[in-house]
């Protein structure tokens, strides 16, 4: 257990070497990816479990990860512009988070697609369910709950449960 902690604490502190900001006692599971790890911040406590992607495209896209947040196994996000994850969110394995997608026009053949981008912003004290999807320009409130499975197209109100494809509210908090 303890070799497995400071495993881990070691990951950390490499990812502070390649240029991220890393805040004192977080975790990194194995086989964590980044790209440009320069524009990542992560707060202290933090736990991202084994493999985790953090894509950042370019070199003037930001993540930032509030402290005692958590990142399950699996999980990518992936960032153009700003993808900003609140203290204290718990996001469960297999979850996507992207700040962009590809742009719909009748002219557009192929990889000559354009793309459309808009920040993704994630409250405090959210809970994101094993596989849900987080388009860009969602803000998702404070408190809220995301189902598993759930696509969130829409922003997502302080303390809203939310769940289906495309997401819509379900209860109160």
């Amino acid at each position: 257990m303890i070799l497995r902690v400071l495993a881990c604490r070691l990951r950390a502190q490499f990812l502070r070497f390649r240029g991220a900001r890393v805040g004192s006692k977080t975790s990194v599971g194995a086989r964590l990816v980044t790209r440009n790890p320069a524009g990542i911040t992560i707060g202290m406590r933090v736990e991202i479990e084994h493999d985790v992607y953090l894509k950042l495209v370019t070199t003037a896209a930001r993540v930032t990860i509030g402290e005692y947040a958590f990142l399950g196994r699996g999980c990518e996000v992936d960032a153009s512009l700003a993808v900003s994850i609140g203290a204290r969110t718990l996001i469960a394995p297999n979850v996507f988070i992207s700040d962009h997608a590809h742009a719909r026009s009748a002219d557009d053949r192929g990889l000559q697609q354009g793309d459309v981008a808009a920040p993704v912003v994630i409250g405090e004290d959210v809970w994101i369910g094993t596989g849900a999807v987080v388009l860009h320009g969602v803000t998702i409130g404070d408190g809220a709950v995301v189902g598993a499975g759930a696509v969130v197209t829409r922003d997502v109100a302080p303390r809203t449960v939310v769940g289906g494809v495309p997401a819509r509210v379900i209860s109160e908090r």
